[in-house]
Formats: C-alpha cells, sequence, structure tokens
C-alpha cells in the first residue's frame, strides 16, 4: 500500500472510531476502556493488576493455531486462579498475550464472565520469531491500519475490542529495524485510537522508543515499559519515568524471603525518587504454555496481595490505591496524547 493512501485510511478509519486527531477535551466523559465484555468507564476498573497472561503458545507465528489447545482444558486451569484474585480485591486483569503468541479473545470473554473479573485484551505484534512473514514486508501504515481496524471492528469476529496496544522491542541497545517499524505502527495506531502502547521492553532501548514516538508526534506518556525490572541500569528507566513514561514493573515472585526481593526494591527507589505516579505494577503470571501436558505450571496472581503490599505499605501508606487503582486508570484510558 503506498504511504498517502494509507495515511488516508488510517484518517478514515479513526473517523469511524469517532476518535479525532487531538486530545479528549478536558470537561467531556472520558472514552470507556474496552474490555472482553465491553466497554466500562475508567472510573469501574477499580484495582487492576496490569500485565498478566492466562494462556501463551511460543511455537512461532508460522505454525501458531487454536487447533494446538483445548480451550476447556484453558479455561479449566486459569478459573481458580481468575476466582481467587477476584477473592483477593482485584477488580481488573489486563491480559497481555499478543497475536500469534495465543490471543484468544473469546477465551477471555468466557473466562471474564464465569469469574466476575474484567479482562482486558490487546492488539499489536510481538518480535521475531512470533511475527508473521507479512510484517516483515508491509509498512508502518499497513500494519497499524489492521490494528486500527481491530480497535474499530473488533478481533476476528468476536466484537471484542482491545484496551490496549502490546508491542515488543529487541533487548539490544539500539532499536532493530522490524521492531522500529512496530514501534511507528504502534504510535500511528495510537494517534487515531487513543489506546496505550506497552512495550516488552526490559533491558532493551526503552530511551529510543520514547524517541520514535516523539518523531510520531506521540507524547511520553502512551508508552509503559514493561519489565522495567529487567534493566539493570534503573536510571534509564527512572529518565523515562521522568519524562512522562509508566514504568511496569511486572515480576513479583511467589513468595517473599527475610530480604526484600531485586524487584521490590526497584519499585522503592522509583517511590524514593518521586516517581509514585508513573509506576504501574503486577506479577506476569498465569501462563497455560500451549503443547505441555496440562499447560504445564500455572502461576497463580496473589503475591503482590498477599506478600507485597502487606510490607510496602508499613512505609508507604495508601501506596495500594495509587499503583493498583489510580495509576492503571489513568495509564488505561484511552486519550490521544500528543507531545
Amino acid at each position: 500500500m503506498h504511504r498517502r493512501h494509507a495515511l488516508k485510511t488510517l484518517a478514515l478509519t479513526a473517523a469511524g472510531l469517532g476518535l479525532g486527531a487531538t486530545s479528549r477535551p478536558s470537561e467531556e466523559a472520558p472514552v470507556p476502556v474496552q474490555t472482553a465484555t465491553g466497554p466500562v468507564p475508567p472510573d469501574d476498573l477499580g484495582v487492576v493488576l496490569s500485565h498478566e497472561h492466562v494462556m501463551v503458545d511460543f511455537i512461532g507465528a508460522d505454525r501458531v493455531s487454536r487447533d494446538r489447545y483445548d480451550p476447556d482444558e484453558v479455561f479449566g486451569a486459569a478459573l481458580p486462579h481468575l476466582r481467587q484474585v477476584r477473592d483477593l480485591g482485584c477488580r481488573t486483569l489486563v491480559e497481555c498475550t499478543p497475536m500469534f503468541l495465543g490471543r484468544d479473545p473469546a477465551l477471555l470473554r468466557r473466562l471474564s464472565e464465569a469469574s466476575g473479573l474484567l479482562l482486558v485484551t490487546n492488539t499489536g505484534m510481538y518480535k521475531a520469531p512470533y511475527l508473521p512473514a507479512y510484517a516483515l514486508e508491509q509498512s508502518a501504515e499497513d500494519l497499524a491500519a489492521a490494528w486500527i481496524a481491530e480497535a474499530k471492528d473488533g478481533i476476528d469476529g468476536t466484537g471484542i475490542r482491545p484496551g490496549l496496544i502490546k508491542i515488543a522491542v529487541n533487548p539490544d541497545a539500539e532499536l532493530v529495524p522490524i521492531q522500529k517499524k512496530i514501534v511507528r505502527a504502534a504510535a500511528l495506531t495510537h494517534l487515531q485510537t487513543g489506546l496505550p502502547i506497552a512495550a516488552h521492553t526490559g533491558s532493551g532501548p526503552g530511551l529510543e522508543v520514547l524517541d520514535v514516538l516523539k518523531t510520531e508526534g506521540v507524547a511520553p506518556g502512551v508508552f509503559i515499559w514493561v519489565h522495567a525490572q529487567s534493566n539493570p541500569d534503573q536510571s534509564k528507566c527512572l529518565e523515562a519515568a521522568r519524562r512522562g513514561a509508566w514504568l511496569s514493573y511486572d515480576g513479583f515472585p511467589a513468595t517473599r524471603g527475610d530480604e526484600p526481593p531485586k524487584i521490590e526494591l526497584h519499585v522503592r527507589a522509583a517511590l524514593d525518587a518521586g516517581l509514585s505516579d508513573r509506576l504501574l505494577i503486577s506479577h506476569d503470571a498465569g501462563w497455560y504454555h500451549v503443547g505441555e501436558a496440562g499447560g504445564g505450571t500455572f502461576r497463580p496472581y496473589d503475591a503482590i496481595f498477599t506478600h507485597f503490599l502487606p510490607a510496602l505499605k508499613k512505609d508507604h501508606p495508601g501506596i495500594e490505591k495509587t499503583l493498583l487503582v489510580d495509576n492503571p486508570r489513568q495509564a488505561l484510558t484511552p486519550e490521544v496524547r500528543r507531545l
């Protein structure tokens, strides 16, 4: 598709979404957040775990298929854990498995209805070898047009619309061309939908992601640095947060020993740096593995509630509302954010 034609397509699709290229006037009601069971006002999200999984399939984009798993078996494995975290006070769980890695919105809708949790799915793409062949050939504008169509019409005929854009970057010091294109496509999608961009970044070039977004006219507050705890140079993460990005510390272990784990120390350091309003916390748990017997070991979503918040609240009273209610509500509320 020619660049000019692709950009025209983006603009037409944006009109269909009812979203313009400018930010929402402050006096208007917030745009609802899309969940597997329909749109909800941001204030109804409640306690949010902002980065979790139900099911993943790492077979590769060229072989991934819904014929590779039994949805009833996945449902049975995941439901007790979703009910458990609901009983611990969680209201919304963001399911971050992207397309070609096991994304199944219809299964999420079924689990949401059975568990009483709101579940949020995504559009976007990951990284090689979990990218389809066409992602290597198409332009950023072409990719964005398809993601915008999912935001407008729903995913795979389900009518379920994504609540965020999930992408990934490479772990190298600089963005490789294909992942830079994915970031550009995410930026173009955001400008037409207002969806936030959650990028599997870890030790990767998060500051360069912000530079790419800046080139496209997108504000830093759109970007969620996923797996921030994995970066050995936390100064880069803190710099991104100072620019306005979100830091997602999403690898809390199942238990807490006598000494705080490194992820908790990172969160405390960010709090001490005055960045409490830029932080998200979650487990990156679940993980029914397609191809393993019974899906392997399903990791529960409970450690933050049972081990870490009680310790953190002693030094930071009220921090649970900031990290699990206020920040994710702001991060997930769809709004076109331009520089």
